[in-house]
């Protein structure tokens, strides 16, 4: 099932768009996006040519095309689209001056990630940097940097215990989201507004400390128990959500305010800055 929309990018420029919720991905308009960076009168044309240039790109362009029925001038028509990662191949093969900008970023980013993977601890202090441009507080950020190592921890007793990455990895995290927050991913990420964006980095203090406590708590069972199938894997999964649960109803006994909020990140920024401007007293108060 899919929506459409229309996002800004490159400046001013409008490029149709559609967001697929089955695969979370946002798919672009191919002839939109070279149309702006080439400023070509015959877009069609200069794809055709495009792909003659580059026959790499020709031969993986069956991959890189999903021809996406959307509502145009002309009534409903296929369009051709491509994911993030396809269009940034686009990219790679338009010899113009705006489109430079894209192939630069894409070096740099190539040249971070090789380092990166040299040298872990340059994830960890990119991550710092990145969050902390975003808005988050240090104490956010230490506990979401903790979670991460964490759910890494995690991933590990799942690799040895007989669990493959990909679908069995996101059967068990459902498996403990439901059990300590009612929620599946998914469920979790529509009840906060959210599309691509992770779920843990637009989740409160509370709400990330009982995802640890569930994360942990079946990293400690799964060693316990040494499970060696996906069915005894999920068992783990199920108790170590149950730890989190039962610290969550204490928790909300105590408030009586739900730990699972729609609060997410852009939400949770405002209302603190809200909070803050009042701690902070007006020139009138100074004087009186």
């Amino acid at each position: 099932m899919t929506k459409t929309n229309s996002l800004k990018l490159f400046g001013d420029k409008l490029v149709r768009s559609v967001w697929d919720d089955e695969k979370e991905e946002w798919f672009f308009s191919i002839n939109d996006v070279v149309q702006i960076l080439t400023d070509s009168t015959n877009v069609i044309d200069y794809i055709k040519k495009m792909r003659k240039r580059d026959l790499e790109l020709s031969e993986g362009w069956g991959q890189i095309v999903t021809p996406l029925a959307i509502q145009t001038a002309g009534g409903k028509q296929k369009i051709n689209f491509a994911d993030t990662k396809g269009i940034l191949r686009i990219i790679q093969s338009i010899p113009s001056k705006k489109a430079e900008p894209f192939k630069q970023w894409l070096a740099q980013v190539g040249a971070e990630r090789i380092e990166q993977m040299q040298d872990p601890e340059l994830s960890i202090k990119q991550a710092l940097i990145d969050y902390k441009r975003l808005g988050y507080s240090d104490k956010w950020i230490n506990q979401r940097l903790k979670s991460i190592e964490i759910r890494k921890d995690l991933m590990d007793q799942w690799k040895a215990h007989n669990i493959s990455e990909g679908v069995q990895y996101a059967t068990l995290t459902d498996i403990i989201y439901r059990a300590w927050a009612g929620k599946s991913a998914k469920e979790y990420k529509e009840f906060k507004g959210l599309t691509k964006e992770n779920l843990r980095d637009n989740m409160t203090n509370e709400e990330l400390i009982l995802n640890m406590l569930a994360e942990l708590s079946t990293t400690s069972i799964t060693k316990a128990k040494n499970p060696q199938t996906l069915a005894e894997n999920a068992k783990c999964a199920q108790e170590g959500g149950n730890v989190a649960a039962v610290a969550r109803k204490e928790l909300e006994s105590k408030t009586g305010k739900s730990v699972v909020t729609p609060l997410n990140a852009s939400t949770f920024f405002t209302l603190e800055g809200k909070q803050e401007e009042k701690q902070i007293p007006d020139e009138e108060e100074k004087k009186d």
